[in-house]
């Protein structure tokens, strides 16, 4: 895969070194996040890991080539540029045949990250079984990616945008392991406690990779999603929420919004009725790329 993909110096010395690396998605700023916060949140991550004995690596595609670990300009291209593709496993080649920029999904960034040797990835929430799935069966690549990439991926849960019973469901069949870190309840983005009950759970980040490793010996594919609880004094009360996302769903609807264009409208909206619903997102991708990085440090 060295054709196709740029390692920073950065990245590849601390890979070549045994330093622990976290990866970090671009989508995020590309498509999840307004200028100027978008690049403000991707530089204070980066700063995150760096303060926890990490060396970040932020992925995108840029004029075809797979960035593992990105320059600030870089960085600030992505969050400005208004044409940025937003990609999945599927879109990779693609983007990479064509020479076009890129900003990387959850399932985008896991692949990219196994192909480097990077065991470790924060986001803010993973994608997974949209609501109404029934008439538009869209369900994300992230969750057929969790079962394939052995990648721990730690996450606030998945988005509440999400029909979270069913992407659980789904992910039980696909063999996906799902830790509730320090909860026994799998979180919902934006709330603490979806009411969904996890029967995995791990209190430190030692405990992770042990089972992380305990996976790999056993020869079992597929990743581990680490279910991270935003912060109960920083969280939106379920009830709240789930008004907002009603109304841009009912909005999304009218204005035949689909396929890869309903998540960053749907969260582009709920900013627009709730603005407090913005700085909790950054908050607790904030607190996935710490956890994040404690992890890959226990490696």
């Amino acid at each position: 895969m060295n054709e196709f993909i740029d390692l920073s110096s950065k990245v590849k010395d601390a890979i070549d070194n045994g330093i622990p690396v976290v990866s970090l998605e671009s989508t995020i700023i590309s498509h999840g996040m307004p200028y100027p916060k978008n690049i403000e949140t991707a530089r204070a991550l980066e700063r995150i890991v760096e303060k926890n004995g990490c060396v970040p690596a932020t992925i995108a595609v840029l004029n075809g080539r797979i960035k593992i670990g990105l320059k600030d300009e870089e960085l600030e291209f992505l969050a400005r540029s208004k044409d940025i593709l937003k990609l999945s496993r599927m879109d990779l080649p693609y983007a990479v045949a064509k020479k076009l920029n890129g900003a990387t999904t959850v399932a985008a960034t896991m692949l990219c990250s196994h192909m480097a040797g990077i065991k470790v990835f924060a986001t803010g929430g993973v994608g997974g079984v949209h609501r109404g799935v029934a008439e538009t069966f869209d369900i994300s690549a992230d969750l057929v990616e969790l079962s394939k990439t052995p990648v721990i991926v730690v996450s606030a849960g998945v988005k509440s945008i999400l029909d979270i019973p069913k992407t659980l469901e789904i992910l039980e069949t696909l063999g996906v392991t799902v830790l509730g870190y320090k909860t026994d309840y799998f979180p919902s983005f934006y709330s603490h406690n979806s009411g969904s009950k996890l029967y995995m759970r791990a209190d430190s980040p030692q405990e992770v990779a042990n089972l992380f490793n305990a996976k790999l010996k056993m020869g079992l594919s597929g990743g581990i999603l680490v279910a991270n609880p935003i912060e109960k004094s920083k969280e939106i009360p379920n009830d709240v929420i789930d008004e907002k996302i009603n109304l841009a769903l009912n909005e999304a609807k009218k204005l035949h919004i689909s396929g890869k264009a309903v998540t960053p409208f749907l969260l582009s909206k709920i900013v627009d009725y709730l603005p407090e619903a913005l700085e909790a997102n950054v908050e607790l991708v904030k607190a996935n790329a710490e956890l994040a990085a404690k992890i890959s440090k226990s490696f």
